[in-house]
């Protein structure tokens, strides 16, 4: 079964400073919770190109670490980019990162589409451990962001 979630946020920033924000690889352990244990390995020493492939380490339940690499498949400047798992805690896992500008702003939007594994186990698990730990994940992100641009006004 594939599940998705999709979130949208407004930022009082320019496209440009949202772009350089999010084109860093480094700033996604800015805006990850330090209760998953996020640390990137390889793959973060230049902004954000198709072909990039990123390699990190996670605690994302009981604990476990695990490793989880990334390759950005497509990049358009300042309106989108892909990442999707090579290797991982996931089945699946596809994002879409889209930014647009808007009056006073910027919309950062995020569509993700994955898989969780061990069949009809992890299915079984899915909603009460790995879609609760995903919405505190991107709830933490939301927060941070606030925090390190702003509440959007407009």
């Amino acid at each position: 079964m594939l599940y998705s979630i999709h979130t949208k946020q407004n930022l009082p920033i320019s496209l440009q400073d949202a772009w350089d924000f999010i084109a860093d690889p480094k700033n996604l352990a800015v805006i990850t919770p330090d209760s998953m244990g996020f640390k990137t390995i390889s793959g973060d020493d230049r902004k954000m190109f198709a072909g990039q492939v990123i390699e990190y380490t996670i605690t994302p339940l009981f604990g476990l670490k695990m490793s989880w690499v990334t390759e950005i498949t497509h990049v358009q400047e300042k309106a989108f980019f892909v990442d999707e798992q090579r290797y991982g805690p996931y089945a699946f896992w596809h994002h879409k990162h889209f930014l647009k500008e808007i009056p006073g702003g910027v919309e950062m939007e995020d569509i993700v589409h994955y898989k969780v594994p061990m069949g009809f186990l992890g299915r079984l698990v899915h909603p009460f451990l790995v879609k609760p730990r995903l919405k505190e994940i991107f709830d933490y992100r939301h927060k941070k962001l606030v925090e390190l641009f702003g509440e959007f006004k407009g």
